[in-house]
């Protein structure tokens, strides 16, 4: 995105890279964790047909045909982005680059010079420190993406997105799963009551969840794995074919020469400002190597300000509206502020909420499950936050995240007319439900989660 803006802005472009183009996000991240996600769900469906008169006989999982299935589409983006690259004329440079000083870059030995230089070198997974981590076993969520065959058991170690995501994908699949996260709840950080459902959601599904709990320990045991557990001061040990280590991920600035070249860091992240520009001239850093955010889009609106505002425009972008979307079934979207973080910054808000049990797409989709959720000021009735959990959420936000952009109020989202049937009609029910005038839900009757 970064060196597209540049082009089209009429810079001379050069990008550097040591793999595949596309980083994290297309070749080892988003795209095939999501392609995989796609086929769980459809194997579902085919498996639990009969409630909508599919007959489907001796349903079978041929996994190498997915992993070809993921792959395929991986190839498919990366030659995309290839050819954009190509077609806006950006040169690309295979190899190892590090920055030697405000706008001179090293690559494999041959030095580039330029009037500003953008680093966006992303992350690798978080690597955890405890006996047995180098079991053969023990994998990131790397590695999870190209298993030979689905485990009959995993132990998944962080209630993250990541882990939350794999989690669900492999239980789809038959996988006997355990979360084990150190907080009080998974997905931490998300609009609390959407995590209480959706947490007895995934239980219902037949995940384990082990919450305030510490991995200690790795050992083999036969042929499978045993995890020792503290929880609470009690210890137990669970047994697994993998054991997941999902706990985030760390910035790649290690072998990028930032301490020779004096550029400021902080455990490995890259230190900027509002403009995402480092204590160096003309050095920025964008993404996972400088954010605490670490999302594909994040990255993306970034390095799109950063070259903006290298090249001397304008640059806009908004830090406070970034949608989060969890891609479990059903989905999970959310954006500005919960209705918890209200509560810590004592404002005067409502809370508006409609049931996806009343809408019929949702209906439809998901049998009704999940509900909307909206935080909204109190005296200009501003959208302040809007929380998801149910089928297109991921699609929706984008509503969401525009209302909050442009200052919108829940009047305005109750007066768009919504097309029928959408799960996106629930949009305005839970507007209205900030003053408790709900259209598809009988007044005075409690909400069905």
């Amino acid at each position: 995105m970064a060196a597209i803006r540049a082009a089209q802005l009429g810079a001379e472009v050069h990008l550097v890279e040591k793999g595949a183009l596309g980083g994290t996000c297309l070749n080892v991240g988003c795209i095939p964790t999501k392609a995989i996600l796609h086929v769980a769900e459809m194997y579902q469906i085919l498996l639990n047909g009969d409630a909508l008169g599919i007959k489907s006989d001796n349903v079978r999982l041929d996994w190498p045909a997915v992993l070809r299935y993921q792959k395929s589409l991986v190839s498919r983006l990366v030659k995309g982005v290839e050819g954009l690259l190509k077609a806006n004329k950006v040169t690309v440079h295979r190899g190892h680059a590090r920055l030697k000083g405000s706008g001179l870059v090293e690559i494999d030995g041959q030095s580039l010079e330029a009037d500003a230089v953008v680093l966006a070198v992303g992350s690798d997974p978080f690597k955890l420190s405890f006996p047995g981590a180098d079991l053969a076993g023990v994998i990131d969520s790397t590695t999870a993406l190209n298993l030979p065959n689905p485990p009959k058991s995993l132990v998944v170690v962080g209630g993250g997105v990541i882990g939350v995501e794999f989690a669900s994908m492999y239980r789809s699949f038959g996988t006997e799963v355990t979360i084990v996260e150190m907080l009080p709840q998974i997905l931490s950080g998300l609009d609390g009551e959407i995590v209480r459902e959706v947490h007895k959601d995934l239980v219902s599904k037949g995940i384990s969840i082990v919450t305030e709990a510490q991995l200690e320990e790795v050992r083999m045991r036969g042929d499978v794995l045993q995890s020792r557990i503290c929880q609470q001061s009690h210890t137990q040990e669970l047994l697994s074919e993998k054991v997941l280590i999902a706990v985030g991920r760390s910035p790649c600035t290690d072998k990028l020469g930032l301490d020779e070249a004096g550029v400021f860091t902080e455990s490995g992240r890259i230190l900027v400002d509002e403009h995402f520009l480092t204590n160096l001239p003309h050095v920025y850093a964008i993404g996972d190597c400088s954010s605490r955010m670490m999302l594909a889009h994040v990255a993306s609106a970034q390095g799109v300000a950063a070259v903006e505002h290298a090249l001397g425009y304008k640059a806009e972008y908004f830090a406070h509206i970034i949608p989060a979307c969890i891609y479990i079934h059903p989905e999970i979207a959310s954006v500005g502020m919960t209705e918890e973080e209200a509560r810590r910054q004592n404002l005067d808000f409502r809370v508006g909420k409609f049931s996806l049990s009343g809408n019929g797409k949702a209906l439809i989709e998901s049998g009704g499950k999940g509900f909307i959720k909206i935080i909204s000021g109190a005296k200009y009735r501003e959208v302040l936050g809007v929380h998801i959990w149910g089928p297109r959420a991921t699609d929706l936000i984008a509503e969401a995240a525009l209302a909050i952009r442009l200052e919108a109020t829940v009047d305005e989202l109750i007066s768009t007319i919504h097309a029928h049937p959408t799960v996106g009609e629930a949009m305005p029910e839970a507007a209205l439900d900030t003053d408790g005038m709900t259209i598809h839900w009988p007044p005075g009757l409690k909400k069905a989660l």
